[in-house]
């Protein structure tokens, strides 16, 4: 076998013809790195090409003399974990991304923030024009007052027997009522002063100083980047293996960022249009950087074997009955001969170029790999080593 493989090699570089090439070591005593690159590339070039050359050699060798046998290359098929990923695209979203707009219609006096300001729940925004409603409740309020003082005397002479009872109710009635008109004005007061509905960044600034705005008028947008989550349309076929708490791998293309997640929430509708249902994904913004509507790829392990069976899906034949098998190679009893034997097998999922099997195989067994192509069933085959 080593002398064949030699033999062709000098034929190669005999038949390349022209000056002399210049020895190994003559070009590593010169060290030009750029030379050493160029030979170690033909190099390369130049043994693919007698591979390949060699494996049809052998080939027709073993179509001419049977006894020869098939050169093929094999592997030992192992246990190991396999996981299964789902891949779909998402979209970024958050909950707290909103418009605020203002509840009194009037002339904006002020705007208390920038773009780009971080404001916490509760903080004043701007103020409104209140059209004269602040000296309204200054008004109710000292009607209140006097109102809560008559009741009070009232209620004491009342206590001591002194006076009817309807001046008592009267009296109470009043009071209560004045209560509820500064309440009443007060609420209206404070639909002039416009506020953050939540902490956040101010996003936008919408409506400038001095403009009359009513209510449906945009004032400001104001965003949290610290809830973000992923939403997604699943295939319904994944219904029983894509679910809350499943594993999942976000990748943002534009930040070239990789984050591990989970399914927070799976949906229970499918959709009749596309035949999906929704999932969200929470995702951790750390750096901030990750901003609403923003792409990303999911990868979703949908499925989990610890003790898995897989062989490279280029290995896998076909028959006329459409059933899939694979050449394994074993030793005759009774001679020292190997042969190749061809194996039904069963698949299930695949990743990239691997394939699990789900029966057919087991963990030991040898698998013909380069090679499995040419070869036939029970024919003599020779084991390449490297």
């Amino acid at each position: 076998m080593k002398q064949t493989f030699l033999l062709i090699i000098v034929l190669i570089l005999a038949s390349c013809g022209g000056d002399k090439p210049q020895s190994i070591e003559a070009i590593i005593e010169a060290g030009n790195i750029e030379v050493l690159k160029t030979k170690k590339a033909e190099l390369s070039t130049q043994a693919a090409t007698i591979a390949t050359e060699l494996e049809l050699i052998e080939k027709a060798i073993a179509e001419k003399d049977p006894k020869e046998g098939v050169l093929v290359t094999t592997m030992t098929v192992k246990d190991t974990l396999f996981n299964h990923y789902v891949e779909i695209q998402g979209n970024v979203e958050t909950k707290q991304n909103v418009l605020v707009y203002p509840e009194y219609q009037g002339t904006l006096l002020r705007v208390n923030v920038k773009e780009g300001q971080r404001v916490s729940k509760g903080q004043i925004l701007g103020r409104i024009d209140d059209g004269g409603i602040s000296n309204q409740v200054a008004q109710l309020e000292t009607q209140a007052a006097l109102a809560k003082t008559t009741f009070e005397r009232q209620e004491r002479l009342w206590n001591q027997k002194i006076g009817s009872e309807i001046q008592y109710l009267q009296a109470k009635t009043q009071y209560e009522s004045a209560q509820d008109m500064v309440k009443q004005m007060k609420s209206q007061l404070s639909r002039t002063v416009v506020k953050a509905p939540f902490s956040g960044i101010v996003d936008d600034v919408i409506t400038e100083q001095g403009t009359v705005v009513s209510p449906g008028m945009a004032l400001f947008r104001i965003v949290n980047l610290n809830n973000m989550y992923v939403t997604a349309e699943v295939p319904e076929t994944y219904l029983t293996t894509v679910r809350k708490g499943k594993d999942v791998s976000v990748f943002f293309p534009v930040l070239n960022e990789t984050i591990k997640a989970t399914i927070r929430q799976a949906g229970d509708y499918i959709n009749p249009s596309n035949r999906s249902f929704p999932i969200e994904v929470a995702v951790p913004n750390k750096k901030g950087n990750i901003k609403p509507n923003l792409t990303a790829r999911l990868s979703i392990n949908d499925y989990t074997v610890d003790n898995a069976i897989l062989i490279p899906l280029n290995v896998i034949n076909e028959n006329a009955e459409g059933k899939q098998y694979v050449y394994t190679a074993f030793a005759k009893a009774d001679t020292n001969t190997i042969v190749a034997k061809q194996q039904i097998i069963e698949t299930g999922k695949s990743q990239g170029d691997k394939i699990e099997v789900l029966s057919g195989l087991k963990s030991g067994d040898l698998i013909i790999v380069e090679g499995a192509r040419s070869v036939k069933d029970n024919q003599e085959v020779r084991i390449l080593t490297y």
